[in-house]
């Protein structure tokens, strides 16, 4: 009798995973947007990330697993001395950028933040970039990917570039533009967060892609190191919610992307993955934590996500309530010294904005207070200013932040709920109006798109790269800034820098 081996009976890929795999590896981004959108994108996360190095909450996780453990030519952590193994790398890059909740933002049935795969798309371009520089690729890495212009010479098409060159950072933006594809074309009509999932499986399913991808992996390595991120499941959203709500909520992206590249690490070295991971009967991500629901992909991955991202430019201020700070901004002049007359502050906002972030009662840390609409909208109409800072215990201990709260009433507007849904208009609409005891009120202030909205990409990225010059300044000086914001002064510049080159400027 012939013996039949259970590789006999696996079924074919689900197509997702075949779908997600061949973008990976294949597409070819030809948007000048989103190419021009993700040169801003990059300098906006390393500025992100470079501004939570300040914060020890943050600083204490990163390094090396084991304190003293050293990496020839590892990957570089920006604006740190730290040279690490690219697992170990991109968790640090990850929980940095991460850390303020101040990098670029997602909003669809599922929320995210598309450059939190940074972390594993820069630790693994620059480990790889570095070992390709030495000519101490590992064997498993010796046929990268074509989509990334990184082919062997001989295959078809082949660019004049020898087989094993140094990554640029060309490939680094467009491992950048397909993450964000991949994560945001999946948020646009699968809400994990509805069955008690956290986003941050995207960012673990995005970031093996884009990985295994730049790594080079064949088209079935690719697949296989996919169907890992899913098998994986998905974190509990526990941390990101009262009574619960705690700083992991900061470094759980630097997880998801740091997994990434352990396992398109895995899948190099021939291992195998689960082809029907999504699909399987009781088995399946499907069934065991989708509750049966089907996955899909709501439009053809291109270059969508990375042109219509949403940048947190002026505040770090969870996405949902930019529109409500910058509202209560606006209301500072006329309210900062009638604080004590305030009767009551109506705030109209939409849906997902009530659903996440509308809070009473104690809040207990930064991360907390970060996720609180009222919390912030009432910063914007005391100080006029937000910062990290105004999340601290200090600032918080103001009692009259909790005064201004209590006075607060949230209610949705369903023309809101319904234009932030709307894939023309992805509006993030609020409105605030404050009422004086006596009768009088202020205007009702409205605003529809945040100045990181598509809708506002010219206003907007002149104060994204004021964003990114204060930052690197505080962390490096204002000499050294300069020299590190004409780095994206010119794309094509910038596209055929060697990654290594680029990551050595931002060492510490």
């Amino acid at each position: 009798m012939s013996h039949v081996t259970p590789s006999n009976l696996r079924p074919a890929p689900d197509q997702l995973l075949a779908d997600l795999a061949n973008y990976a590896l294949n597409a070819k981004i030809t948007s000048d947007e989103a190419y021009d959108t993700a040169r801003w994108c990059l300098a906006d996360t390393l500025a992100c990330g470079i501004m939570a190095l300040k914060f020890p909450a943050c600083t204490k996780l990163l390094g090396p697993v084991v304190p003293g453990t050293t990496i020839t030519n590892g990957a570089r952590v920006p604006g740190t001395a730290y040279e690490l193994d690219p697992v170990q790398a991109a968790f640090n890059i990850g929980a940095i950028v991460r850390w303020l909740d101040f990098n670029d933002t997602w909003l669809a049935a599922e929320w995210g933040h598309p450059s939190d795969n940074l972390g594993g798309i820069l630790a693994t371009a620059d480990w790889l970039s570095r070992q390709q520089a030495a000519g101490t690729v590992p064997a498993a890495f010796h046929t990268p990917m074509a989509a990334y212009g990184n082919q062997q010479i001989s295959a078809p098409g082949a660019p004049s570039r020898p087989a094993h060159a140094p990554l640029t950072m060309k490939d680094v933006l467009t491992a950048m533009i397909k993450a964000h594809e991949i994560q945001g074309v999946l948020a646009l009509e699968n809400s994990f967060n509805r069955v008690g999932l956290d986003h941050v499986l995207l960012v673990r399913v995005a970031s093996t892609a884009a990985t295994a991808a730049l790594l080079g992996g064949s088209r079935e390595q690719v697949i296989n190191a996919i169907s890992h991120a899913w098998v994986d499941g998905s974190a509990l959203r526990t941390y990101r919610h009262a009574p619960n709500t705690g700083s992991r909520k900061s470094w759980a992206a630097g997880d998801a992307t740091s997994r990434a590249v352990r396992l398109a690490l895995i899948a190099l070295t021939g291992e195998m993955g689960y082809p029907s991971v999504l699909t399987a009967k009781t088995w399946g991500f499907q069934d065991v934590s989708f509750k049966g629901n089907t996955l899909k992909l709501a439009r053809p991955l291109g270059s969508y996500v990375m042109e219509n991202v949403l940048f947190k430019i002026s505040f770090p201020a969870e996405f949902h309530a930019q529109t409500a700070v910058e509202c209560a901004m606006k209301l500072h002049p006329l309210v900062k010294d009638r604080l004590d007359q305030i009767e009551r502050v109506e705030l109209t906002t939409h849906e997902s904005a009530i659903r996440i972030i509308d809070k009473s009662g104690p809040l207990h840390n930064p991360a907390d207070r970060d996720h609180c609409l009222q919390y912030m909208t009432a910063i914007g109409l005391i100080f006029g200013a937000l910062t990290a800072d105004h999340y601290e215990d200090k600032v918080a201990a103001d009692p009259r932040i909790d005064a201004l709260r209590a006075r607060m009433t949230v209610t949705e507007d369903k023309s809101y709920s319904q234009d932030y849904l709307d894939p023309e208009k992805r509006s993030i609409a609020n409105a605030v109006q404050v009422f004086f005891k006596g009768g009088s009120k202020t205007d009702r202030i409205e605003v529809h798109y945040p100045i990181g909205h598509r809708r506002r990409r010219k206003e907007g990225i002149p104060v994204l790269q004021q964003k990114a010059a204060a930052a690197f300044a505080a962390h490096y000086g204002a000499a050294k800034a300069a020299q590190l914001m004409s780095l994206f002064a010119d794309r094509t510049t910038l596209e055929a820098m060697p990654v290594h080159t680029f990551v050595s400027h931002f060492t510490k």
